[in-house]
C-alpha cells in the first residue's frame, strides 16, 4: 500500500537516502485519480525495496513548492536525497517501473 505522505514524512523519506517515489496529486484532478491505482500497484510490487507514496498538494504544499511541481499528476523519483527523475501526466505501470528499477 502506498504511503500517504505529509510534507514532514516526505522530507524524512527523501533524507533517508533510500529510493523514494512521490506521487503529487489532488482530489479534483481526473488524471491523478486514474494514476492512483497504478501507484498503488507499484507500491505493492516494490514497497519492500523503495518508499512509495502519495502527497496531496492541497493539504501539504511545501514539498511540491520546493520541488517546483507545476502540473499534476507529477511523480518524482529520489535516491541518496536527490531528485533523479520526474514524470508528468498519466503513465502506465511499465513506464514507472522503467524509471524506478535502475534506482533500486
Amino acid at each position: 500500500m502506498a504511503i500517504q505522505f505529509t510534507d514532514q514524512t516526505a522530507r524524512e523519506a527523501i533524507e533517508s537516502g533510500k529510493p523514494v517515489v512521490i506521487d503529487f496529486w489532488a482530489t479534483w484532478c481526473g488524471p491523478c485519480m486514474k494514476l492512483g491505482p497504478v501507484v498503488e500497484e507499484l507500491a505493492e510490487k516494490y514497497g519492500d525495496k523503495a518508499i512509495i507514496g502519495k502527497l496531496n498538494i492541497d493539504e501539504h504544499d511545501e514539498v511540491s513548492t520546493e520541488q517546483r511541481v507545476r502540473n499534476i499528476p507529477t511523480i518524482l523519483f529520489f535516491k541518496d536525497g536527490e531528485m533523479k527523475q520526474r514524470s508528468v501526466g498519466y503513465v502506465g505501470l511499465s513506464d514507472l517501473e522503467a524509471i524506478l528499477l535502475p534506482l533500486l
